[in-house]
């Protein structure tokens, strides 16, 4: 079963979700939309992190995931 990591940090106000194994990283680059994708060796994308994150985060964030089969 894949796993999906969201993390915010408050005072770095930022939200990274993480979709791959964070330690595949090996590039991270910024979309000018102050999204930073993190990708591994292939170039997947196995993350992301959004910048500047403004929402109002008090008991948690809520996630809904939608899957497609291909």
């Amino acid at each position: 079963m894949a796993q999906v990591k969201v993390y915010y940090d408050r005072e770095g106000n930022t939200l990274t979700v993480w979709f791959g194994n964070p330690s595949d990283e090996y590039i991270a680059e910024e979309t000018g939309d102050e999204i930073i994708l993190m990708k591994d060796r292939d170039g997947k994308v196995i993350g992301f992190e959004k910048l500047n994150f403004t929402g109002q985060v008090q008991d948690g964030i809520k996630v809904a995931f939608e899957t497609a089969t291909s």
